[in-house]
């Protein structure tokens, strides 16, 4: 199954790796696909220059440590095409998440709990280990 994963998963993987987004986390990169586009590893480095520059080091070791599909959203995008979402910077995720056919988007961010789409099936970290924990 493809997993898309919104920035806010990866950093929180990253700074808790005891949490339950980490588990989350963990079960992707085991039993799927993981999905990611060159937007999300922007925003995970604009994060980490801003809020924690004293562990700007440990993204790119955690990255390069991975094994995931990288997507990113076409240069001209015609935004009548997609739902709408409170927050226009969480776009290009959400974009990037339905092109690239993932199945899940996995995210904590609340700006994609209204949203409607049928595929991929928008899930937050709990309910995916809920779902997909012990499942093979």
């Amino acid at each position: 199954m493809r997993v898309f994963v919104d920035t806010n998963i990866i950093v929180s993987a990253i700074l808790f790796p005891k949490s339950k987004v980490a588990e989350a986390f963990s079960i992707i990169l085991k039993e799927h696909c993981l999905v990611i586009c060159q937007y999300t590893i922007e925003e995970l480095e604009e994060v980490f220059r801003n809020k924690f520059p004293e562990k700007i080091g440990s993204i790119k070791k955690f990255m390069n440590e991975l094994t995931y599909d990288i997507v990113d959203i076409p240069q001209k995008i015609d935004y009548s095409k997609y739902p709408k979402i409170r927050d226009q910077n969480d776009l290009p995720i959400l974009i990037s998440a339905i092109l690239s056919n993932s199945d899940i988007l996995l995210t904590g961010d609340k700006d994609f709990e209204d949203i409607e789409i049928k595929k991929p099936v928008i899930m937050k970290p709990r309910d995916f280990i809920i779902k997909y924990k012990d499942i093979r």
